[in-house]
């Protein structure tokens, strides 16, 4: 079953009830960002970071563009366009983007607890955009930030400063990216999707041009296959549910992946990386996830779902 037929509406595809489709979503953003985080890993120590990342995502997106057309798609107008690509530099190239290039440094595990950090700073702009924060959502979000507070005193973190400030930044950008995705004109289902990966792919590879990245080992067979697993599964499939949660549920469970991915990511990191995570690395990672769960159960409670 293909993402498309799994999110189309039921006039245009198989007609699953919402809550189905909102499950199969949330599932999939679970399981497979958890695991994009590996096969970044294996990608990274062959291939350029910014520009394997825009290769992944562009290719993704003039596949999806494509196919959309096909189907009898309307053509996006030049400010859809300029916006989509707004948030896929947002979410792409500075938050995926980010990752890939830390990770050259970062154990996996590591890099899932920093951006699990996501949705408490897309709680502070919702708060920023009008959104009056209940007393468990502050509470949440200073549990959080201690969090990641606690996370930076972790070795791998220390080892490299610019690594650990690239993760920093990148859940912030791929937060506001979210938020800002909600407000702006850009087309409706997953040709924003389409348009986002193509035009942050875009800039990306443009981005690994100015930075003089080059190929310049032979890439073996596990980082081919690890880059065709991020544009299947982690673009295409991944990203194209996590957009479809986005307009169609609250923001809090669209984003409560990042309390999932890392457990995903540090149990894949240590079976098939032989990676090892630190004490202070699994106490950050308890105390993050702790304030995203409770800053996600108090949203839920004065959250209703958006679009039906």
């Amino acid at each position: 079953m293909s993402a498309q037929a799994v999110f189309d509406e039921p006039s245009e595809g198989i007609g699953l009830p919402q809550p189905i489709k909102i499950g199969i979503a949330l599932l999939m953003v679970y399981l497979i960002w958890g695991s994009t985080y590996l096969a970044l890993r294996f990608a990274v120590e062959v291939f350029p970071p910014f520009t394997i990342t825009g290769i992944r995502f562009l290719t993704a997106g003039l596949i999806l563009f494509t196919w959309l057309m096909l189907r009898g798609g309307t053509l996006p107008t030049r400010k859809q366009w300029r916006n989509a690509t707004l948030i896929g530099c947002l979410m792409l190239v500075v938050g995926t983007g980010g990752v890939a290039y830390a990770q050259q440094w970062v154990a996996s595990g590591l890099a899932a607890t920093a951006v699990s950090t996501m949705p408490i700073w897309a709680a502070v702009f919702a708060q920023m955009w009008g959104h009056r924060a209940s007393r468990g959502e502050w509470l949440g979000l200073v549990i959080g930030i201690g969090g990641v507070i606690l996370l930076n005193l972790e070795n791998g973190m220390q080892a490299h400063p610019i690594g650990a400030l690239v993760l920093f930044i990148g859940p912030i950008s791929w937060a506001f990216g979210s938020m800002l995705s909600r407000r702006i004109e850009i087309p409706q289902g997953l040709m924003a999707t389409a348009l986002e990966m193509t035009g942050g792919g875009a800039v990306l590879i443009l981005v690994g041009m100015l930075r003089g990245e080059q190929f310049t080992e032979a890439p073996t067979a596990l980082a081919v296959m690890s880059v065709l697993y991020l544009i299947t599964f982690g673009s295409l499939i991944a990203f194209s549910a996590y957009m479809y949660l986005l307009k169609t549920v609250r923001p809090s469970l669209a984003t409560s992946y990042a309390y999932v991915n890392p457990v995903v990511a540090v149990i894949l990191g240590a079976v098939f990386a032989a990676e090892a995570i630190t004490g202070t690395g699994i106490a950050a990672m308890i105390v993050i996830l702790t304030g995203v769960a409770l800053l996600t159960l108090s949203r839920a409670k004065t959250q209703t779902v958006i679009k039906t």
